[in-house]
């Protein structure tokens, strides 16, 4: 079968030939029908690694979905042909978090699944996965249309999703990065909150008119006066919540400007950038979180709310042939939400 491998560090991934897997004892073989392409990726492709070249090759690719091709021995509860996505996180299934549905939190694995370290992704025509705990049923949301759902999805719905109690009528978020997680994440927060104002910031006047479409009630420009006119939209006390989507360091400066008191700020971006902590930055009792991912039930969540058309994924369609292509257009920011690669096309 064809793979999206990277078989060097720092260097681009390329399409090999590699053997069909054979599913063992428990593990299901998925035909995959949608593999999101994501920023993560990006940074694995451009990080020196280990000399001696340990995990590699790799076959990239963490968001996942398609339809159950086969099972191995005592595999229960699903059968061949079943549309599924992918749980990402592989956790032991033992530990504590694991046994609350929380493998992102894995107290053994760290909560690192296929495509991102020892085991290989879904950038390929199958993929084979662990057991079938990681399996949730699609219904009728199509593989290539809702594989962003177990990244983009699920982690813009954790991080929303653990501030809820902050956001009562009159209060407001900030949404700092408009791509493909911000947009879930302002999708998110009007369907499950009661936010008087969500704000979403972003340097794209395309990806603001998007956030915009998708609920946002203002759109700025990340540009010298955001800080201000945030802080005026909040009569001076910040945001109840803001999400940095970016994780670099203006947009954490920025962060932990239009913070407020006893609020939330949520980093999700993987930008690198540091925040400036002192006694007064942020806020006082403002409480500063980097979530990974989220939880089995919550992604059960997030595909019913996909299901029930109270979020909508905007993605742009690739085969596996054009993978490369697709990580060079997300590289220079012009992947206008998420990018899926289909290798069944």
């Amino acid at each position: 079968m064809r793979a999206f491998r990277l078989v060097a560090w720092q260097k681009p991934a390329e399409l090999r030939e590699v053997p069909v897997p054979e599913p063992g004892p428990g593990e299901v073989l998925i035909r995959i029908g949608g593999a999101g392409a994501c920023h993560s990726d990006l940074h694995i492709m451009e990080e020196p690694g280990p000399e001696d070249g340990t995990g590699l090759p790799l076959t990239l690719g963490h968001e996942n979905a398609g339809w159950v091709e086969a099972t191995g021995p005592g595999a229960s509860g699903v059968a061949v042909g079943d549309p599924v996505i992918v749980y990402g996180p592989w956790g032991c299934g033992v530990c504590a978090n694991c046994r609350q549905g929380q493998d992102n939190y894995c107290l053994e694995t760290n909560g690192v699944g296929g495509g991102l370290a020892e085991y290989d992704g879904g950038m390929a025509d199958c993929l084979l996965v662990p057991s079938t705990r990681f399996l949730i049923p699609l219904g009728d949301l199509a593989p290539r249309d809702a594989a962003p759902l177990s990244d983009a999805g699920l982690t813009s719905y954790h991080a929303v999703k653990r501030s809820l109690h902050l956001l009562g009528p009159g209060s407001t978020a900030v949404v700092i990065g408009a791509g493909g997680l911000g947009q879930m994440a302002i999708q998110i927060l009007r369907a499950l909150s009661a936010a008087t104002t969500v704000i979403a910031v972003d340097t794209a006047a395309d990806k603001l008119e998007t956030a915009k479409r998708m609920g946002a009630d203002e759109a700025l420009t990340s540009d010298g006066e955001t800080v201000e006119r945030i802080r005026d939209m909040t009569r001076g006390q910040g945001a109840e919540l803001v999400l940095d989507m970016v994780g670099v360091d203006p947009t954490l400066r920025m962060a932990a400007q239009v913070a407020r008191v006893l609020g939330d700020l949520t980093l999700v971006g993987l930008g690198g950038g540091a925040l400036p902590v002192n006694f007064l930055s942020p806020p006082h009792e403002c409480s500063v979180t980097a979530p990974y991912w989220g939880s089995l039930t919550e992604l059960m969540e997030v595909v019913t709310l996909a299901r029930q058309n109270k979020i909508e994924l905007l993605v742009e369609h690739f085969p596996l042939d054009r993978a490369a292509e697709a990580y060079r257009l997300l590289h220079d920011g012009r992947i206008k939400g998420r990018a899926v690669i289909t290798p069944q096309t």
